[in-house]
């Protein structure tokens, strides 16, 4: 797996220019000093094989972190992220990346979206369903959550059934791949959550700098 995060990371390797938000409507505001950060992903495909053989099926399943056909965290739920704004693609961090990998012969990107939100208590995995963030892609469900303990956390339980398969892993036809990772972020740093088939390129940044992390 570091073989190939260097790879795409050296890829990849891009500057952004800064961010802003607009508001969403029918989201909830988050409340005073509670910090909020902005949420951009990348997800693509791989045009070919990134890893070797394995048993495909013992990965596959339907259920996401949060729930049966990918249902909506409650915001009743104590501590439960809320979702506060939306970015707009001019104001995206990572559009250079996609459009290298767009332009490469080895990845393709499925969707690109950024978002406001404030974050999860650390281990609740209370996340979003990709819907409610505006990713739509052929075969691809589940969720994001992003986690403040100590630390902040992104995490990433996705599924993503492709029409097609890259030829060397074994793959029998609609085999529904899994990427369930959770990684500590750092502010304004791209982060790479890797997968032979598929993976996602994200950065969070904070909407208001506080001293601390």
């Amino acid at each position: 797996m570091r073989h190939r995060r260097r790879a795409v990371l050296s890829f990849c390797c891009a500057a952004a220019c800064g961010l802003l938000s607009l508001p969403l409507e029918a989201q909830q505001s988050a409340a005073p000093n509670v910090p909020t950060y902005n949420v951009e992903v990348v997800i693509f495909r791989a045009l070919g094989a990134l890893g070797t053989a394995e048993n495909w099926a013992a990965q596959t399943r339907g259920s996401t972190m949060s729930g049966e056909d990918d249902a909506p965290v409650s915001t009743a739920d104590a501590g439960a992220a809320r979702l506060t704004a939306t970015v707009p693609g001019a104001d995206f961090k990572l559009t250079e990346i996609e459009s290298r990998l767009r332009a490469s012969s080895a990845y393709q990107p499925i969707a690109h979206a950024a978002w406001q939100q404030t974050a999860s208590p650390w281990g609740s995995k209370l996340g979003f369903p990709l819907d409610k963030l505006g990713i739509s892609a052929a075969g691809l469900s589940g969720t994001i959550a992003l986690e403040r303990g100590q630390y902040l956390h992104l995490d990433f339980d996705l599924n993503y059934a492709p029409a097609s398969t890259p030829a060397g892993l074994s793959a029998a036809p609609g085999t529904v791949f899994v990427l369930n990772e959770s990684r500590r972020v750092k502010f304004f740093e791209r982060n790479y959550f890797d997968h032979p088939v598929f993976g996602v390129i994200a950065i969070v940044t904070p909407v208001q700098s506080r001293p601390g992390r």
